[in-house]
Protein backbone atom coordinates (compact mmCIF):
# COMPACT_ATOMS: atom_id res chain seq x y z
CA UNK A 1 0.00 0.00 0.00
CA UNK A 2 1.16 3.53 -0.70
CA UNK A 3 2.50 5.44 2.28
CA UNK A 4 0.40 8.59 2.12
CA UNK A 5 -0.84 10.69 -0.77
CA UNK A 6 -3.94 12.60 -1.85
CA UNK A 7 -7.25 10.77 -2.18
CA UNK A 8 -10.07 12.38 -4.17
CA UNK A 9 -13.55 11.26 -5.11
CA UNK A 10 -16.78 10.51 -3.23
CA UNK A 11 -15.44 7.31 -1.64
CA UNK A 12 -12.31 5.24 -1.35
CA UNK A 13 -10.05 3.18 0.88
CA UNK A 14 -6.44 3.11 2.07
CA UNK A 15 -4.29 1.16 4.49
CA UNK A 16 -1.03 1.17 6.37
CA UNK A 17 2.05 -0.12 4.47
CA UNK A 18 2.05 -3.92 3.96
CA UNK A 19 -1.40 -4.37 5.53
CA UNK A 20 -2.53 -6.96 6.56
CA UNK A 21 1.13 -7.77 7.07
CA UNK A 22 3.22 -5.90 9.66
CA UNK A 23 4.08 -2.29 8.89
CA UNK A 24 7.78 -1.29 8.87
CA UNK A 25 9.23 0.58 11.86
CA UNK A 26 10.05 4.30 11.72
CA UNK A 27 7.22 5.06 9.32
CA UNK A 28 5.43 8.37 8.81
CA UNK A 29 2.56 8.41 6.27
CA UNK A 30 0.16 11.30 5.65
CA UNK A 31 -3.01 11.04 3.58
CA UNK A 32 -5.01 14.08 2.45
CA UNK A 33 -8.65 13.27 1.65
CA UNK A 34 -10.62 15.75 -0.48
CA UNK A 35 -14.28 15.56 -1.50
CA UNK A 36 -16.61 18.11 -3.07
CA UNK A 37 -17.09 21.51 -1.44
CA UNK A 38 -20.05 21.54 0.93
CA UNK A 39 -19.59 17.86 1.74
CA UNK A 40 -18.22 16.18 4.86
CA UNK A 41 -16.06 13.05 5.09
CA UNK A 42 -16.99 9.98 7.12
CA UNK A 43 -13.97 7.82 7.93
CA UNK A 44 -14.40 4.24 9.12
CA UNK A 45 -11.64 1.96 10.36
CA UNK A 46 -12.57 -1.54 9.19
CA UNK A 47 -9.44 -3.07 10.74
CA UNK A 48 -7.11 -1.53 13.32
CA UNK A 49 -4.17 -2.92 15.27
CA UNK A 50 -1.50 -0.44 16.21
CA UNK A 51 1.19 -1.00 18.85
CA UNK A 52 1.36 2.21 20.87
CA UNK A 53 4.15 4.54 21.87
CA UNK A 54 5.20 4.47 25.51
CA UNK A 55 2.04 6.45 26.21
CA UNK A 56 -0.98 6.87 23.99
CA UNK A 57 -4.01 8.29 25.77
CA UNK A 58 -7.25 7.40 23.99
CA UNK A 59 -9.20 10.16 22.24
CA UNK A 60 -12.78 10.57 23.47
CA UNK A 61 -15.20 9.66 20.68
CA UNK A 62 -16.94 13.04 20.85
CA UNK A 63 -13.82 15.16 21.15
CA UNK A 64 -13.01 17.53 18.29
CA UNK A 65 -10.10 16.15 16.30
CA UNK A 66 -7.08 15.95 15.97
CA UNK A 67 -7.69 12.49 17.46
CA UNK A 68 -5.01 9.95 18.28
CA UNK A 69 -5.59 6.20 18.35
CA UNK A 70 -3.40 3.19 19.12
CA UNK A 71 -3.76 -0.25 20.57
CA UNK A 72 -6.18 -2.86 19.27
CA UNK A 73 -9.58 -1.28 19.89
CA UNK A 74 -11.41 -0.27 16.72
CA UNK A 75 -11.76 3.55 16.67
CA UNK A 76 -15.27 4.98 16.27
CA UNK A 77 -16.34 6.36 12.87
CA UNK A 78 -15.10 9.94 12.44
CA UNK A 79 -16.89 12.67 10.47
CA UNK A 80 -15.05 15.80 9.36
CA UNK A 81 -16.44 19.30 9.74
CA UNK A 82 -15.22 20.27 6.27
CA UNK A 83 -14.65 18.70 2.84
CA UNK A 84 -11.03 17.85 3.65
CA UNK A 85 -9.44 15.50 6.16
CA UNK A 86 -5.84 14.62 7.03
CA UNK A 87 -4.91 11.17 8.36
CA UNK A 88 -1.45 10.44 9.74
CA UNK A 89 0.13 7.09 10.54
CA UNK A 90 3.24 7.12 12.73
CA UNK A 91 5.18 3.96 13.64
CA UNK A 92 7.97 3.87 16.19
CA UNK A 93 10.87 1.44 16.46
CA UNK A 94 8.95 -1.05 18.60
CA UNK A 95 7.23 -4.28 17.66
CA UNK A 96 5.34 -3.92 14.38
CA UNK A 97 1.63 -4.65 14.18
CA UNK A 98 -0.79 -5.17 11.30
CA UNK A 99 -1.83 -1.51 11.11
CA UNK A 100 -5.18 -0.49 9.66
CA UNK A 101 -7.56 -0.59 6.72
CA UNK A 102 -9.88 2.40 6.36
CA UNK A 103 -12.71 3.44 4.07
CA UNK A 104 -14.17 6.89 3.57
CA UNK A 105 -17.19 8.36 1.87
CA UNK A 106 -18.53 11.84 1.22
CA UNK A 107 -21.79 12.82 2.84
CA UNK A 108 -23.90 15.95 2.81
CA UNK A 109 -22.50 18.29 5.46
CA UNK A 110 -26.01 19.45 6.38
CA UNK A 111 -26.85 15.88 7.42
CA UNK A 112 -24.09 15.90 10.02
CA UNK A 113 -25.24 16.09 13.65
CA UNK A 114 -22.92 18.18 15.78
CA UNK A 115 -21.92 16.92 19.21
CA UNK A 116 -23.01 18.72 22.41
CA UNK A 117 -19.55 20.31 22.52
CA UNK A 118 -19.96 21.82 19.04
CA UNK A 119 -21.82 24.67 17.34
CA UNK A 120 -23.70 24.09 14.08
CA UNK A 121 -22.82 26.63 11.37
CA UNK A 122 -25.49 27.79 8.97
CA UNK A 123 -24.22 25.37 6.31
CA UNK A 124 -24.24 22.37 8.67
CA UNK A 125 -20.52 22.34 9.47
CA UNK A 126 -19.52 21.93 13.12
CA UNK A 127 -17.19 24.11 15.17
CA UNK A 128 -16.13 24.02 18.83
CA UNK A 129 -18.39 26.02 21.15
CA UNK A 130 -15.36 28.14 22.07
CA UNK A 131 -15.40 29.54 18.52
CA UNK A 132 -18.66 31.43 19.12
CA UNK A 133 -18.03 35.18 19.37
CA UNK A 134 -14.25 34.81 19.59
CA UNK A 135 -13.58 37.48 16.98
CA UNK A 136 -12.72 35.06 14.18
CA UNK A 137 -14.96 33.73 11.41
CA UNK A 138 -14.59 30.01 12.02
CA UNK A 139 -17.75 29.12 10.07
CA UNK A 140 -17.51 29.74 6.30
CA UNK A 141 -20.78 31.69 6.48
CA UNK A 142 -19.76 33.67 9.58
CA UNK A 143 -22.70 32.49 11.69
CA UNK A 144 -20.43 31.93 14.70
CA UNK A 145 -19.91 35.70 14.91
CA UNK A 146 -23.54 36.82 14.52
CA UNK A 147 -25.39 38.64 17.33
CA UNK A 148 -22.22 39.08 19.36
CA UNK A 149 -23.00 42.13 21.50
CA UNK A 150 -21.03 43.32 24.49
CA UNK A 151 -18.12 41.00 23.70
CA UNK A 152 -14.54 42.15 24.27
CA UNK A 153 -11.83 40.31 22.37
CA UNK A 154 -8.37 39.72 23.81
CA UNK A 155 -5.49 41.40 22.01
CA UNK A 156 -3.98 39.16 19.37
CA UNK A 157 -0.58 37.80 20.25
CA UNK A 158 1.81 35.31 18.74
CA UNK A 159 1.26 31.69 19.74
CA UNK A 160 4.95 30.93 19.29
CA UNK A 161 6.83 29.44 22.22
CA UNK A 162 10.57 28.82 22.74
CA UNK A 163 11.89 25.44 21.60
CA UNK A 164 12.60 23.37 24.73
CA UNK A 165 13.13 19.88 23.24
CA UNK A 166 16.81 19.25 23.90
CA UNK A 167 17.61 17.35 20.71
CA UNK A 168 16.05 20.15 18.62
CA UNK A 169 18.04 23.07 20.06
CA UNK A 170 20.55 25.02 17.97
CA UNK A 171 19.02 24.15 14.59
CA UNK A 172 18.55 27.63 13.15
CA UNK A 173 15.13 28.34 14.62
CA UNK A 174 14.22 28.83 18.26
CA UNK A 175 10.43 29.14 18.25
CA UNK A 176 7.73 26.51 17.74
CA UNK A 177 3.97 26.20 18.07
CA UNK A 178 1.75 23.53 19.62
CA UNK A 179 -0.40 21.52 19.43
CA UNK A 180 1.19 19.91 16.38
CA UNK A 181 -2.00 19.28 14.39
CA UNK A 182 -0.17 17.22 11.73
CA UNK A 183 0.98 14.56 14.16
CA UNK A 184 -1.63 15.08 16.91
CA UNK A 185 1.08 15.90 19.48
CA UNK A 186 -0.31 18.16 22.23
CA UNK A 187 2.88 19.76 23.53
CA UNK A 188 6.68 19.75 23.49
CA UNK A 189 6.86 17.06 26.18
CA UNK A 190 4.89 14.76 23.88
CA UNK A 191 7.15 15.62 20.95
CA UNK A 192 10.27 14.88 23.00
CA UNK A 193 8.88 11.46 23.92
CA UNK A 194 8.09 10.54 20.32
CA UNK A 195 11.47 11.80 19.10
CA UNK A 196 13.22 9.33 21.40
CA UNK A 197 12.17 6.65 18.91
CA UNK A 198 13.92 8.57 16.10
CA UNK A 199 17.19 9.18 17.96
CA UNK A 200 19.12 6.51 16.03
CA UNK A 201 18.00 8.02 12.74
CA UNK A 202 18.88 11.56 13.82
CA UNK A 203 22.40 10.55 14.83
CA UNK A 204 23.31 9.27 11.35
CA UNK A 205 25.96 11.31 9.57
CA UNK A 206 24.58 10.69 6.07
CA UNK A 207 22.99 14.14 5.67
CA UNK A 208 24.07 17.39 7.29
CA UNK A 209 20.54 18.65 7.93
CA UNK A 210 18.88 15.35 8.92
CA UNK A 211 18.27 16.39 12.53
CA UNK A 212 16.75 19.66 11.33
CA UNK A 213 14.42 17.80 8.97
CA UNK A 214 13.14 15.37 11.63
CA UNK A 215 12.79 18.07 14.29
CA UNK A 216 10.92 20.42 11.98
CA UNK A 217 8.25 17.75 11.47
CA UNK A 218 7.71 17.03 15.17
CA UNK A 219 8.67 20.46 16.62
CA UNK A 220 7.63 22.74 13.73
CA UNK A 221 9.18 26.12 13.08
CA UNK A 222 6.88 28.95 14.19
CA UNK A 223 6.58 32.10 12.08
CA UNK A 224 6.15 35.63 13.48
CA UNK A 225 2.41 35.58 12.70
CA UNK A 226 1.94 32.42 14.76
CA UNK A 227 1.82 29.95 11.86
CA UNK A 228 4.18 27.05 11.25
CA UNK A 229 6.44 26.18 8.32
CA UNK A 230 7.13 22.67 7.11
CA UNK A 231 10.47 21.82 5.49
CA UNK A 232 10.53 22.06 1.70
CA UNK A 233 10.20 18.81 -0.21
CA UNK A 234 13.67 19.22 -1.71
CA UNK A 235 15.23 18.99 1.78
CA UNK A 236 13.43 15.72 2.45
CA UNK A 237 14.33 14.22 -0.94
CA UNK A 238 17.99 15.12 -0.48
CA UNK A 239 18.03 13.44 2.92
CA UNK A 240 16.28 10.35 1.55
CA UNK A 241 18.77 10.05 -1.33
CA UNK A 242 21.81 10.33 0.92
CA UNK A 243 20.58 8.24 3.84
CA UNK A 244 18.83 5.28 2.22
CA UNK A 245 22.03 3.21 2.08
CA UNK A 246 22.95 3.84 5.73
CA UNK A 247 19.41 3.04 6.86
CA UNK A 248 19.38 -0.10 4.73
CA UNK A 249 22.44 -1.38 6.57
CA UNK A 250 20.46 -1.01 9.81
CA UNK A 251 17.38 -2.68 8.34
CA UNK A 252 15.37 0.56 8.53
CA UNK A 253 13.24 1.97 5.73
CA UNK A 254 13.21 5.72 5.03
CA UNK A 255 10.32 6.82 7.30
CA UNK A 256 9.03 9.98 5.61
CA UNK A 257 6.83 10.33 2.55
CA UNK A 258 8.52 13.41 1.09
CA UNK A 259 5.72 13.94 -1.44
CA UNK A 260 3.41 15.32 1.24
CA UNK A 261 5.74 18.28 1.87
CA UNK A 262 5.45 21.57 -0.07
CA UNK A 263 7.08 21.36 -3.51
CA UNK A 264 8.39 24.92 -3.41
CA UNK A 265 11.45 27.03 -2.74
CA UNK A 266 9.35 29.99 -1.59
CA UNK A 267 10.32 30.84 2.03
CA UNK A 268 6.70 31.84 2.66
CA UNK A 269 5.49 28.29 1.92
CA UNK A 270 8.29 26.20 3.44
CA UNK A 271 11.83 26.54 4.70
CA UNK A 272 15.25 25.26 3.73
CA UNK A 273 18.47 25.18 5.80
Amino acid sequence: AACGGTLRGPEGSFSSPNHPGPYPPHTLCIWHIEVGAGMAIQLTMDAFSRAGFRSCPPSPSLAPCPCRFCGHQLPPPLTSSRHIMTVLFVADEGVADTGFFATYQARNATEKTCSPAEFSCGNGECRALESICDGWHDCPDGTDELNCTGVSYPAFGSICEPVEVEMCLGLGYNATSFPNIWLAIPDQAGAAEVLQDYQTLMELACYQHLRLLICSLFVPKCTPDGGVLQPCRAVCLAAELRCQHSLGLLGILWPINCNILPDSNDPVECFQP
